[in-house]
């Protein structure tokens, strides 16, 4: 056997070591030598016990390379307390058993590194001079003798990985380069390849491949690239990372860790929010929350997020009361909370109510606790707005009525209510606004003097100059209050058989140049569709001039139709169920014992979704106004009215009176013809005692007109 040439080496250094090893401790024992000669032994001696202790693979091999430093420090020292060099010269013979010793341990440090021969001793392999191009490798016996890595001093656990590899045929065509263990586990490493022929792509190598190699499991393995490193290690195409993890795989399946589940369950492409990853969890003990935040991996991706899923994946019950999601940009906020926020009730008061400078006022609140805003005018545009309420019966729509009209008044301006029915809250609102009816005919007199106020206002002086000038909110000069005309049952209203022409004409006009003269138009029912009463005019106006809020539109689908058909860009839109039901224990167990399911409701009355000016539709809960006490805590103590001089012009019109009187002989229709007074109505709202025939414009139109040819 040939001597490794390290040995060699190393023995003669020992050799040559010796005599320093007795010297220096004799010579001068305070010199920096025999100083130098202490630190290594220190430093041998604390590796040697570090390595012991860790238990690592290749632990033994450190031992043995830290010896020959402990033992020199030990010899020095014991050199150091003997008088001279000890009797029988004890120091030159601890010197010289020191170099015998640390030379016969030598080879046995290097047993971790493989072909001690030197390089010329390794036979080449002989390729013979006819072979066809099928023989031009090296038969497998000839293969096994030609080293596939060169001496690197690989440790123990590298080595055993290597003939794993190496024993199933070099999977892909690679080598294993290197093989990291995973603390504290038995069986995680993490693999590094590298193609066999340099310069060449690693391509058919699969997670099957590396899964038999190591016996495990496919989904225990993950494939990664290579990135280069400062310390000058390779990458790119030619190298993979490959990630061995039985046990890790293990404890995820029935342990994990919430990141894991979040990965496994709610990123994943079936899960409920495909491409994104978990930023944060935090929990507010005080308001009984827990908020996850996430945000996709693809910042420009939008979030497409199912809360029954989510819910499911992260192990929460799926509580439309409960459970709510904000979404901005790739970024989205989940909020778990305890018990339903908005089953809680928000009194309305002046402070709240209040306009602020840019004619904004609380009107409710969010899931989170945030303070919700619309508006009396449009501090950017210069004018005033229009409104949008939408909701069943018993939704919260006159409440909010309430909210509004309170804030009109607050803010200085005028407001009128005309519903379609007489009802108790509508008559309460009466005493605090200047005008209130409830019948069609009111509603269409109402709109009728608004339409003709603006050409009023169209002639006001201003004071300053003496123009007219148009509205401009909040400007002292102004000579006309603000007016909102608000029109309940709007869609009820506009399919009147009598006067639903008018309401709906007057009703369009009004949206497009009521805002110029400081008038707003705020209708208010159960749709916003064109077949409900609302042309695409008034709804394009609406919606450019209004924070629309919805209210429950008796389920959650029709809910979400509702703010799509009021939105210029449907977002997602927040679900408002009937009511609020916690769900409490299992359904199954509660049906296998016969139980009736808890009765736990509550109703969801007052909760809106409001449409922000950015399109954002947002999940509140409105003030509340109790008409059960008094308002008068939330209005001003005096009511807001019109100025005398347009009481004045809509008087000279014949449009400033009693209301609910009944129509007048050609108000709206013409007048019978003498003796024809039981003869049918003509539509047309011409002047009083006129005879003309009505204009054909609609459809509604032309069957009456049939029906008036009709003998």
């Amino acid at each position: 056997m040939v001597l490794p040439r390290s040995v060699a080496l190393e023995r003669l250094a020992y050799t040559l070591a010796a005599p320093a090893v007795a010297i220096a401790p004799n010579l001068t024992p305070d010199g920096p030598a025999n100083i130098a000669l202490l630190l290594a032994g220190a430093a041998g001696t604390a590796n040697a016990l570090h390595a012991g202790i860790s238990r690592l693979p290749g632990s033994g091999q450190r031992i043995l390379r830290s010896m020959p430093l402990a033992l020199a420090a030990g010899a020095d020292l014991a050199a150091v307390w003997t008088p001279g060099y000890g009797p029988w010269q004890t120091d030159v013979l601890l010197a010289a058993g020191w170099a015998l010793l640390c030379g016969t341990l030598a080879p046995l440090s290097r047993t971790g590194r493989r072909g001690h021969r030197p390089a010329l001793s390794a036979p080449a392999p002989v390729l013979p001079a006819a072979a066809p191009a099928t023989a031009a490798l090296p038969a497998p016996a000839e293969a096994e003798k030609v080293p596939l890595h060169p001496e690197d001093g690989a440790p123990l656990y590298t080595r055993s990985a290597r003939e794993l590899w190496e024993r199933a045929g070099l999977p892909g065509g690679t080598l294993l380069v290197k093989a990291i263990p995973h603390p504290d586990t038995a069986k995680d490493l993490t693999i590094l390849l590298r193609s066999r022929d340099p310069g060449r792509p690693i391509k058919s190598l699969s997670k099957a491949d590396v899964a038999a190699a190591f016996a495990v499991f496919e989904e225990e393995v993950a494939l990664a690239p290579v990135e280069q490193q400062p310390d000058g290690r390779q990458g790119g195409p030619g190298w993979l990372q490959v990630h061995i993890t039985p046990d890790a795989t293990a404890r995820r399946a029935k342990a994990p860790t919430l990141n894991e589940r979040w990965a496994d369950k709610v990123a994943g492409a079936k899960g409920g929010a495909p491409g994104s990853e978990l930023v944060a969890r935090t929990r507010d003990e005080e308001r009984g929350v827990t908020f996850y935040r996430g945000r996709m991996t693809d910042e420009t991706e939008e979030p497409r997020i199912d809360l029954a899923k989510v819910c499911r994946g992260l192990g929460v019950p799926a509580d439309d009361s409960c459970v709510f999601v904000l979404i901005d940009g790739h970024e989205f906020l989940i909020s778990v909370f305890d018990t339903p926020p908005l089953s809680q009730t928000f009194p309305a008061t002046r402070e709240l109510l209040t306009p602020d400078a840019k004619g904004m006022y609380v009107c409710g609140y969010t899931t989170t606790g945030q303070p919700v805003k619309n508006m009396i005018y449009q501090h950017d545009k210069n004018a005033p707005c229009h409104g949008l309420i939408l909701g069943v019966s018993r939704s919260g729509k006159t409440q909010y009525f309430a909210l509004a009209m309170a804030a009109q008044s607050l803010g200085g301006g005028v407001s009128w209510l005309s519903t379609v029915r007489k009802d108790e809250k509508t008559s309460v609102l009466g005493q605090y606004i200047d005008r209130q009816g409830s019948n069609a005919l009111w509603m269409a007199r109402s709109l009728r003097a608004a339409r003709a106020l603006c050409e009023i206002r169209a002639e006001m002086p201003w004071s300053h100059d003496g123009q007219p000038h148009d509205f401009k909110p909040g400007d002292p000069r102004c000579p006309y209050p603000q007016l909102a005309v608000f029109a309940d049952e709007f869609m009820t209203a506009s399919q009147d058989e009598e006067y639903g022409e008018f309401i709906q004409k007057d009703g369009d006009d009004l949206t497009v140049t009521g805002l110029k003269y400081g008038i707003g138009f705020v209708p208010a029912g159960q749709s916003p569709f064109a077949h409900d009463g609302f042309s695409s005019g008034m709804k394009a106006n609406l919606r450019q001039n209004s924070r629309a809020v919805v209210f429950n539109m008796g389920n959650p689908s029709s809910t979400r139709k509702a703010v799509e058909g009021a939105m210029e860009n449907p977002h997602d839109v927040p679900s408002i169920p009937t009511r609020y039901s916690q769900q409490e224990g299992s359904v199954i167990e509660r049906a296998m014992r016969g139980e009736a399911d808890p009765e736990n409701g509550v109703s969801t009355g007052g909760v809106a979704v409001i449409i922000l000016d950015n399109g954002r539709a947002v999940l509140m809960r409105s003030l509340y106004a109790d008409f059960d006490t008094d308002l008068a805590q939330i209005f001003p103590d005096e009511v807001v009215r019109l100025t005398d001089h347009e009481i004045t012009e809509l008087d000279k019109r014949g449009l400033w009176f009693d209301w609910n009187e009944p129509e007048r002989p050609g108000e709206f229709h013409p007048a019978p013809d003498d003796g024809d007074e039981d003869g049918p109505r003509r539509r047309g709202g011409g002047k009083p005692g006129g005879k003309r025939r009505a204009e054909v414009t609609s459809a509604r139109q032309a069957l009456e007109a049939i029906k008036t040819l009709v003998p």
